[in-house]
């Protein structure tokens, strides 16, 4: 599956994308970020406030609840500021 970040959640990651094989427990949004969470610290910062994350499948905005299925990507943003 590729993985994709924006802004500083890629920055705090250090690469913009990846691919990566997700294991067999990971079926929500929420289950994926918990899972990215122990792949280090540098996950584990940008993923600090999780909730603060907006996450999008297939181009599409879900909540952390919304099942991945047969997503081919998922993208994850910071919090976004009008202005």
């Amino acid at each position: 599956m590729k993985l994709v970040y924006f802004a500083w959640v890629r920055e705090r990651i250090g690469v913009p994308e990846e691919q990566r094989d997700l294991p067999d427990s990971v079926h929500i949004v929420a289950d994926l970020i918990e899972w990215l969470i122990g792949h280090g610290e540098n996950y584990a910062y940008a993923f600090e406030n999780a909730q603060a994350i907006r996450v999008a499948i297939d181009r599409q905005h879900v909540p952390h609840d919304a099942p991945i299925g047969n997503a081919k990507e998922i993208a994850f943003f910071p919090p976004m500021t009008g202005g």
